[in-house]
């Protein structure tokens, strides 16, 4: 990763200027980690008894759905 600095007038780093592509590279990882810690809370909740998700049987069940169950 390329960076290039902006410093004040004393020379410390103040800010950071990255081409577009690893700008937007960061922001997909940064995407891809929020996803991760969603689903790591969404599963210590359900560990502990408080999700209010609904399991998709149920759900299946309930909408008299066509669909089969997900795979993978």
């Amino acid at each position: 990763m390329e960076a290039r600095y902006l410093t004040d007038e004393n020379g410390k780093r103040i800010g950071v200027v990255l081409d577009i592509e690893e700008y937007e590279r960061l922001r997909e990882i940064e995407d891809e980690m929020e996803d991760i810690r969603r689903f790591d809370k969404a599963m210590a909740e359900r560990e502990r008894g408080e999700s209010d998700a609904i399991p998709w049987e149920q759900v299946r069940d309930e909408i008299g759905s066509e669909y089969e169950e997900p795979t993978g």
